[in-house]
């Protein structure tokens, strides 16, 4: 009976007779605790996805490629809450004024890395070096500031340099301030300005490679692409299958809610 009445209720939401906090599942999430016995949606192969999948008991888990379609099956109702990375979450809540907000609740943190496959260490080693250069010369600083605090700087651009052959960056570009399309369809962000540095101190010419972010591990294993720059969680179960460079970034696992 209760179901019923909340779904007439959310029926009459849409001809805007009455108003509706409570998603499609009758479960309202307020805290962490709340997750439990939720549908919960994320996007597949995320630190969100294994974090929901191994810790957050009796949920129902939604998988989706795109972070956006997550959000939209919130406000739509169909699901309780989304869990994803910190930064992208709030550029979600911005592009959704008044539709979701974010918890207080912080359920893990992560740290950030570049991957290339298992035997590469002179790649890695190479990667590793062009990322202290750019911390020495500034320029990390820079793309830090305008891609993740926000602030209104130019873009440092790439010296110019003669290419001695490519090298293949694998993304997925869903996930702002870190790759995304911009409104002339332009990729960036902040992993693909700081890939293009690195590709110059290294002398190559960057190729990037948008597929989703569950098949990057896989391209990067069959060598499809030399690298992953894609706000990539160092963790235990991918270094089994990738190297990781030095970290680059802190981050957290937080909770997405109806507003």
């Amino acid at each position: 009976m209760k179901k019923l009445l909340s779904v007439l209720i959310c029926a009459l939401l849409a001809l805007g007779a009455v108003g509706c906090t409570s998603s499609a599942q009758g479960k309202v999430v307020a805290s962490a605790a709340d997750l439990a016995g939720s549908k919960i949606a994320v996007q597949e192969g995320t630190t969100g996805d294994y974090y929901v999948t191994d810790e957050v008991e009796g949920s129902e888990v939604a998988r989706f490629k795109k972070p956006t379609d997550a959000v939209m099956e919130l406000i739509n109702g169909r699901v309780d809450a989304v869990v994803i990375d910190e930064l992208p979450a709030k550029r979600l809540v911005e592009a959704n004024p008044g539709k979701v907000k974010i918890l207080s609740d912080i359920l893990t943190t992560e740290e950030y890395a570049i991957a290339v496959n298992k035997g590469q260490a002179g790649l890695l080693a190479e990667v590793d070096a062009a990322i202290d250069a750019l911390h020495a010369d500034g320029t990390f600083d820079t793309l830090f500031d305008i891609f993740i605090t926000g602030e209104d700087k130019p873009i440092p651009p790439v010296p110019d340099y003669t290419p001695d052959g490519q090298i293949i960056m694998g993304t997925n570009a869903e996930f702002e301030p870190f790759e995304y399309y911009d409104d002339d369809n332009q990729l960036t962000g902040f992993d693909v300005w700081m890939a293009k540095h690195i590709a110059a101190k290294m002398g190559k010419e960057l190729v990037v490679e948008d597929m989703a972010f569950d098949a990057l591990i896989a391209a990067l294993n069959t060598g499809k692409v030399d690298f992953v720059a894609a706000a990539l969680t160092n963790n235990e179960e991918r270094r089994q299958n990738v190297d990781f460079t030095q970290d680059y970034f802190a981050s957290s696992q937080v909770i997405i809610v109806p507003a």
